[in-house]
């Protein structure tokens, strides 16, 4: 069994597979948190084992202070991920978290640990940039865009209390997102896998098939009717996907 203890603060683990042969960290979208995947990680237990990444400023996080970059979010979670290395660790991430998840496999491949695998999902390639600044809205604003995304968390927001609790790391996360800009250099060799929705408005599908320049291995792209949390809607059909493809890894680490 992994531990870690500055790690336990950033990696969740709601349903432990030790005999797994491999892992799949998930990291979350702007105002997300690590919870968002633990109907994740039960479906896909004991075949792969799920982490969950928790960003700080947030739920029992929520008194440290917000990241508010993507390369700063990297930089510490491939510091704490070192103990689940032990056997092939694949990458997840949504939206914003896909664009966390890219930085994070540079950094592993940087250090010679190759993700088994990097599934981006409702986020366009590094490379498709975008000049956004919801950030920079007042609350009402972004309140505007989150309702525009995913009426379900919007409504959640309506409550005075929970929004005082979250709007910071929202703005914070969405700050993140909307003021990465990728550095070129070497494509991964990374097996890289795209999801998205086919009315996603963060994303076209020609911003998402880009990703495929930003590897020399493997690329596949998978489109679901829906917007930017189309996942939510194909939930079965989007983990069969991802077990579909880290199935080589499973294979291997048998």
């Amino acid at each position: 069994m992994a531990t870690s203890n500055s790690g336990d603060l950033w990696v969740r683990r709601y349903h432990p597979a030790p005999q797994a042969p491999v892992r799949l960290l998930c990291l979350p979208h702007a105002g997300g948190s690590a919870s968002y995947f633990h109907p994740v990680s039960q479906r896909l237990t004991p075949h792969v084992e799920t982490l969950a990444v928790q960003y700080p400023g947030r739920q029992d996080r929520r008194h440290e202070p917000c990241l508010e970059t993507v390369r700063e979010l990297a930089d510490r979670i491939v510091e704490v991920i070192g103990p689940w290395q032990d056997k092939p660790l694949a990458l997840f991430g949504h939206s914003l978290g896909a664009s966390v998840a890219f930085e994070v496999a540079l950094r592993m491949e940087a250090r010679g640990n190759l993700p088994a695998a990097l599934i981006a999902s409702g986020r366009r390639a590094p490379s498709a940039l975008r000049d956004e600044r919801v950030h920079l809205r007042d609350d009402d604003g972004l309140l505007e865009e989150i309702r525009r995304l995913d009426g379900t968390q919007s409504q959640l927001l309506e409550d005075d209390e929970i929004k005082r609790m979250v709007m910071p790391s929202i703005r914070a996360d969405y700050k993140a997102a909307e003021t990465y800009r990728y550095e070129p250099g070497p494509p991964l060799s990374t097996p890289v896998y795209a999801l998205t929705g086919d009315a996603d408005p963060k994303a076209t599908t020609d911003e998402v098939r880009a990703w495929a320049d930003h590897t020399t291995g493997p690329f596949e792209m998978t489109v679901y009717p829906g917007g930017h949390f189309y996942l939510n809607a194909h939930s079965t059909a989007v983990t069969d996907k991802i077990a579909a493809w880290l199935a080589p890894a499973t294979a291997a680490g048998r």
